[in-house]
């Protein structure tokens, strides 16, 4: 791991190209929600073969059960991998989660079933979990900081927004081959073999992001601060006690981001189905037009938030939620367009959010402390609302009480515009090494 640390740290190469910079930065997120997608989908064909159960129902809630220990997992991957990035470089940490990611696609797609290794099986795919938990914990601060910090300056809102339209891309990649796979498979063949493809693509797929990784330069604002000596002075200590005030604005801007994916995405189309009796397939044709929708906005709204500010975007949507989320969301019907428009209500006011995150949590933080900054905090949020939506919507909604989900999340969206409302605006905000050069 030394030899790879130093190799990876020197920093010693040519100016890397622009695109293949915001594709490197970008690749482990796409993986991330490829990955996330995938095993979803296709848990319903690998539950009972890795899993031991009674019946079929029992194996799914174990898959979905070892899935959600990757959101524990987050947190101390923001924590260990956002402390390394500051420490041994942005570039680094990216190679390494990456890296990470990959291997806990391949033991997925390799596991031998419960009937061959007996509890071995859910014990490798537990780790292969646990493995890509820690591993996009530590992704997402450090892909931050890398995009910000390779950014120009007035641009550094639209370079930024890769991030998530590497979201977008996995997603995308995720559902057309999830249809691919199940219109030309048999479903014995999907239980068989089948639902080890994605899997195995996806550890292709990481293998070529850690190569790309590897051959893109260390950003400058990290270098700067080698050479001021200050990457040893990020610490949990210094994060919540010299930058208590930006933590917690972080914390706040973080609630809404959390809540609205999950909503969307994995709520909506289930809601119309039980409530509006839409057929499942219109209701994901909905739901993949708004994800496509979300996609091409990224960049568009990137470009806004460098020309008009961030602070905008982010009142914008955090107001729209908070007002008319919970009558937009109980209008849906049992049509196409019904859907599709309450989809894209919230996936494009998303947007508005996703496309700039990157880069204001990296305007809040200095170089010496950025990725743990924006590691720790952010995945706390993301395990303790994010990872906990999916259930609570269940359990709502399995009591009749689906309502009282939408007012939690407009309880979160108020939270987040109260702190939109008082954050300073960071457009334009001088970066470590920007400041440096003009010195």
């Amino acid at each position: 791991m030394s030899d790879v640390v130093s190799t990876l740290s020197s920093g010693a190469r040519p100016s890397s190209p622009v695109l293949r910079t915001r594709v490197a930065g970008c690749v482990g997120h796409a993986l991330e929600w490829f990955d996330f997608s995938i095993y979803a989908n296709f848990a319903i064909f690998f539950g009972h073969r890795i899993f031991p159960s009674t019946d079929q129902r029992s194996a799914l809630l174990a898959a979905f059960g070892v899935y959600a220990l990757g959101f524990v997992m987050r947190p101390a991957g923001g924590w260990l991998l956002g402390v390394f990035s500051d420490r041994h470089g942005r570039r680094t940490a990216l190679a390494i989660s990456v890296t990470l990611m990959a291997f806990g696609s391949l033991l997925m797609a390799v596991v031998p079933t419960y009937a061959a290794i007996g509890l071995a099986a859910p014990v490798v795919a537990t780790i292969a979990r646990l493995l890509q938990g820690l591993s996009v914990g530590g992704e997402f601060a450090a892909a931050c900081s890398f995009l910000a910090e390779t950014s120009p300056p007035t641009r550094r809102g639209l370079h930024g927004s890769f991030l998530f339209f590497g979201t977008g891309i996995g997603l995308i990649a995720a559902s057309g081959l999830t249809w691919l796979l199940t219109q030309t498979l048999t479903h014995d063949q999907m239980a068989s073999f089948g639902w080890r493809i994605p899997f195995a693509i996806g550890a292709v797929t990481g293998l070529f992001g850690y190569w790309l990784r590897a051959r893109v330069e260390e950003t400058e604002a990290f270098q700067r601060s080698v050479a001021r000596g200050s990457t040893r002075n990020g610490s949990l200590k210094v994060l919540f006690t010299q930058y208590a005030r930006q933590t917690w604005t972080l914390i706040g801007t973080s609630i809404l981001g959390a809540f609205a994916f999950y909503l969307f995405i994995v709520y909506v189309p289930v809601y119309a189905i039980h409530r509006s009796h839409a057929t499942p397939v219109i209701a994901y044709a909905a739901s993949t037009m708004s994800l496509i929708a979300f996609t091409v906005v990224q960049p568009l709204f990137g470009m806004f938030s460098d020309r008009f500010g961030r602070r905008p975007q982010l009142i914008v949507m955090a107001a729209a939620y908070t007002f008319f989320l919970y009558p937009v969301v109980l209008s849906v019907g049992n049509t196409f367009w019904s859907i599709a428009l309450v989809e894209l209500f919230g996936m494009v006011l998303y947007g508005l959010y996703t496309a700039i995150a990157p880069a204001v949590m990296a305007e809040i933080f200095g170089a010496e402390i950025r990725s743990l900054g924006i590691g720790l905090p952010f995945n706390l949020v993301v395990a303790l609302l994010g990872g906990t939506t999916p259930y609570l919507m269940t359990w709502l909604q399995g009591r009749g009480q689906e309502k009282l989900f939408l007012i939690y999340v407009c309880v979160g969206s108020a939270i987040s515009l109260l702190t939109f409302l008082r954050m300073k605006e960071t457009r334009g905000k001088v970066l470590d090494a920007e400041l440096l050069r003009g010195q």
